[in-house]
Order: structure tokens, then sequence, then C-alpha cells
């Protein structure tokens, strides 16, 4: 009899140290809060960095991923030299200017705030492919181009953005499985053990298994699953559906078009292939997708084609639907709207809360924005991101 009591009282002792299952354990790392910051959208869409001040996003980030640099004859490369570094904007006290001078003037009044440069994106994908054939040579290259005098300190680490590797985005890939995995190796060997090295990663559960993600998460500090762009009514990619579907559904539902396209599909198969769960973060669409000529309100109702957006066809930032077409219904953990012929869906600060207790629930590392200029001025997503990673565990 005593040594089963002694037996129960070192099995309770285990549990209260690992933590119950709704319960996180108190030596696990901060959560992050990361958003990407688009450098085209200085121009168009007037986002400036201090919008991330004005909007409080700067206080309740950890990390912000500038995207995007590009891939150029396998090589890391700037983009958009005007926006990045030309731009008479606000310079600092060694005369960098563009949205890098007021990012590192933003890191000095945030010390706590870590920046990353993002390479590739949807367009900017093709030049991985030539990347991958001398790993090694991409890395320096990065490397060489992040500690350059002229925006010295402003960069702690690189995220690949890599659309998609071993398999089809705009273009093809047929780089193998073991392609990324090198390529995170030779970051890390040129950056060095203290660096961020991250990496976007696919939803499509096919598209996961087309590259070896375990190892990848192995050398990075993290990977950002783009839960997102399940179902949409513009672009060439199997995403396009003739039909109303929440773009980001965290769960399945009847009528879904496609069974594995939800957030919880992703987030199993990274962790099924052996992810870690606080390798992981989960991601957020700070815009929605949206159909023309529906007359339903639910979700997959007949549609003419794309509903007009101010930058894209099928596309609005959520600062604006929440003005001009607020949400008339959830479903799967997200909301929809049907104002008019338009039908639209997008995450609000409610559908955000549950995604982020989804999120707290698995463990994960955290989430990430897409991106920071959908935000309203006030920052009302990236603030529910915030306080539900901020709030205290349950059960």
């Amino acid at each position: 009899m005593r040594a089963r009591i002694v037996l129960i009282i070192l099995m309770i002792t285990a549990l209260s140290a690992c933590g119950g299952p709704d319960e996180e354990r108190p030596d696990a790392p901060a959560p992050k809060i990361v958003g990407y910051f688009a450098g085209w959208g200085t121009y168009g869409r007037d986002f400036q960095v201090d919008d991330l001040v004005t909007s409080g996003a700067a206080d309740r980030l950890t990390h912000l991923n500038y995207a995007f640099g590009k891939v150029d004859k396998g090589r890391c490369a700037v983009a958009d030299a005007w926006a990045d570094y030309q731009k008479p904007i606000s310079e600092d006290s060694s005369g960098l200017q563009g949205n890098f001078g007021r990012l590192r003037q933003l890191k000095q009044q945030h010390p706590d705030l870590r920046v990353l440069w993002s390479f590739g994106g949807w367009t900017g994908s093709a030049g991985f492919t030539e990347a991958a054939r001398d790993p090694a040579a991409f890395a320096d290259s990065c490397h060489k181009l992040l500690t350059d005098q002229r925006w010295s300190g402003l960069f702690d680490g690189i995220d690949i953005d890599w659309e998609y590797p071993n398999a089809c985005g705009l273009q093809c890939d047929k780089s193998g499985p073991g392609a990324l995995p090198k390529m995170i190796g030779a970051l890390r060997s040129a950056f060095g053990p203290d660096a961020l090295i991250t990496a976007a990663v696919p939803a499509d559960v096919s598209k996961l298994r087309a590259t070896d993600y375990k190892t990848v998460s192995g050398t990075a500090n993290w990977l950002n699953a783009m839960t997102y762009d399940y179902f949409g009514a513009g672009g060439d990619d199997a995403r396009k559906t003739p039909k109303t579907a929440p773009h980001s559904p965290l769960t399945a539902y009847p009528g879904i078009p496609r069974e594995s396209s939800t957030a919880t599909a992703t987030i199993d198969e990274l962790l099924a292939l052996g992810v870690p769960s606080e390798k992981v973060l989960l991601g957020l669409g700070f815009y929605g997708r949206g159909w023309d000529g529906v007359t339903e309100a639910e979700p997959g109702g007949e549609a003419s084609g794309p509903a007009p957006g101010k930058y894209e066809k099928g596309l609005e930032d959520y600062k604006v639907l929440a003005e001009r077409c607020p949400p008339t219904g959830t479903i799967a953990g997200t909301a929809y709207a049907l104002c008019g012929t338009q039908w639209w869906s997008y995450d609000t600060p409610q559908t955000i809360k549950t995604k982020i207790e989804y999120a707290r629930s698995k463990r994960l590392g955290g989430a990430f924005a897409w991106e920071l200029s959908g935000d309203t001025p006030k920052g009302d997503l990236l603030g529910a991101v915030s306080s539900g990673l901020a709030a205290p565990p349950t059960g």
C-alpha cells in the first residue's frame, strides 16, 4: 500500500511539473507576436513606420518582418532601394533614409523589438530554385546584405518566404525535400547561433509533405504557418473557387470545398511531421476575400466572380470591411458578411480571440499577421492577438 501511495505522489508531482492539458508550462518561452510590414505599403496604402507607433503595434509586437527582399540570380538582394533606404522620410543619426532609417529609430525607442528581413513572397519566390543549387553562396550573400554598414544593427535575422519549396506556387520547384533544410542550415552557419532564422510554411497539407519541415524546424527559430487564403474568388491557383467560402476557417464545416483546408488540419499536419509545437506560429490574415453576384448569406452560395477591391480583385483590408461590410455571421472560427451582392470573409477581434485560444491549447509558439497595414488605425486586430496571448492560462 505504501508503495502505491508513493507512486501516486510521484505521478501527481510529474503532472504538476509538466502542466495539465489546458495549462501552459511555467518555463515555456514567451509567445511571439510577429507582424509583417510590407515595404510597398508606404506608397498607395500610405502605411508608414510611424503608423506602427500610433496604432500601438510597436508596443505589442515582439518581432517585425520587413517584406520583401528579393532573390536575384540565387542571391539575396534589395527589392526597392527607394522605399527601403533612399526615400527622405526621417533619417537617423547616421543619415540612413527610407523605411530602414525609420525602423532603426523605432528599435531605439523599443529596444525589445526584433526586426527580420523577409525574402521571397508569393510573387518573389522564383529565385529560390537557383539559390537552392548553392545554398552556401546564397547564405553568404544574405549575411553580407543584412549586415551592410549602411543599416548596421537594424536586422536581428532573416525570414525565408519560399512559396513553395519542391511544390508549385506561381511557378513550380523541383529542388527536392532537402532543399529548404540545406538552405536554412547554410543560413545558420553564415549567421551564427544567435541570429533569428525563420521560414514561412504553406497551409496546404500536400505541400507540407513535399519538404522536410521537421529538419527545417530543428535549425530555424520558428515556422510561420500561413493558415489563411485557403479559398478565394481570384487568382489562377488552387484556392480559386466559384462558390463563397471563408478564406481562413479554423475548422471544417458542412459543405467546405476541401476538408483539409483549415488551420487545424495544417497545424495537425505540421505536428504529425515532427515539428515541435513551440516552433509553430499561427498565421492570421488582416484582410478579407470576397465574391460578387451573391444572394445567399451562408457560405456555399453561387457567385459571378471576385468582389471589387481597392488594390486587388477579391481582396480588401479589414479596416475597410469592418466599416463597409460588417459581419453578418460566423462559421468555423471566422466571420463572413453579405452586403448587397458582395460576400466577404475575414477575421475580427472576436474570431481572432477564438483562434488564439486554439493556438494556446496546442501550445504553439505564438501568432503572426499578414500584414499590418490591413488593421484599423487603433490596431484592433493586433490588440486581440496581444491580449489573447497575454491572458492567464485557463483550467
